[in-house]
């Protein structure tokens, strides 16, 4: 049988309602159109829904289970519409992010903690990579927005929209009992000929340490190098060498006691953006405005400061 929610949402109105004319009230049309609504429902599933006496009607037995069947139709069905209402306001559904794994740890989680707290019910999913790796999750359609590093990048961005979010210094990172510690500052020359503690060239660390130290013109002493900050952090902290770390990374080296001097001559900033495509999903769109203007936003560690 073929009935249309309208004639279910007619047919409980009347039972609810108890008569035609209360009934058609509350639905806003007219007695005689909702009678009629009513007569081809009956006659669809072949069966009387009501019977009519002087005094009040009746809903029949076959009317109490169509009754019953077409609210729990449209209480799923107007459950499902305010689901939906949800998403396009952008208090439910999901936001993929794809960023590295410096910003994972210490851009990004206060961003997210105030954003989960206005949207419980958003999912929100943080997956780290490499520059180039967060920017082409992008463009597979495998992240909604991507948190990267941007003032140093070999990936061409032209057909992605880019916003900028924050900005750090680079540090030399030294063990506390090095000449350096002591230090207010230091000049990237004064890191020529100091073994020295190089990131992966992989890494946009890399890129921007390589590209301060041709400006210089300094040589250091590479000794050896390693892709993930613990690595490296714990490679200064045996003593074999320095490095040099942009502001956001410090913090992540807490384990190894190691000083953080700023450097300059000159000074040497990484700038973060926001880049994605066309955002279509409400809840992306709007962690995409909280991280770009939110009032909200969480204090950054030294070194670190939000555009």
């Amino acid at each position: 049988m073929d009935v249309t929610l309208p004639q279910l949402r007619a047919v409980v109105a009347v039972h609810e309602a108890g008569g035609f004319t209360a009934a058609a009230s509350s639905l806003h049309v007219a007695q005689p159109s909702l009678s009629r609504t009513v007569a081809e429902v009956e006659r669809r599933v072949g069966t009387a829904l009501f019977t009519r006496t002087t005094r009040r009607l009746e809903t029949t037995p076959a009317g109490l289970e169509l009754v019953a069947a077409a609210r729990r139709v449209l209480d799923g069905l107007d459950e499902e519409m305010r689901r939906f209402s949800d998403y396009l306001a952008g208090t439910r559904g999901r936001v993929r992010i794809a960023t590295l794994p410096s910003l994972a740890a210490l851009l990004l989680p206060g961003v997210v903690a105030v954003f989960r707290a206005a949207r419980p019910d958003v999912d929100v999913t943080l997956s780290d990579a490499l520059a180039d790796e967060v920017v082409e999750h992008v463009r597979a359609g495998r992240a909604d927005l991507a948190v990267t590093v941007v003032s140093v990048s070999t990936n061409p961005l032209d057909d992605l929209a880019v916003r900028p979010v924050a900005e750090d210094r680079f540090c030399a990172l030294v063990p506390r009992s090095h000449r350096f510690a002591g230090r207010a500052r230091l000049a990237w020359r004064d890191l020529a000929g100091e073994p020295f503690i190089d990131f992966d060239p992989t890494t946009s660390i890399r890129h921007h340490v390589d590209h301060a130290f041709v400006t210089t013109d300094v040589r250091p002493h590479r000794v050896v190098a390693a892709r993930n900050i613990a690595a490296v952090a714990g490679l200064v902290a045996a003593g074999l060498g320095i490095t040099a770390v942009p502001g956001l990374v410090v913090p992540l080296t807490g384990f190894a006691d190691l000083v953080a001097v700023p450097l300059d001559d000159p000074v040497v900033v990484r700038r973060m953006a926001l880049v994605h495509g066309e955002v279509a999903a409400p809840a992306a769109a709007a962690f995409a405005d909280l991280l770009i203007a939110g009032r909200d936003r969480p204090t950054l560690p030294g070194f670190a400061d939000w555009l």
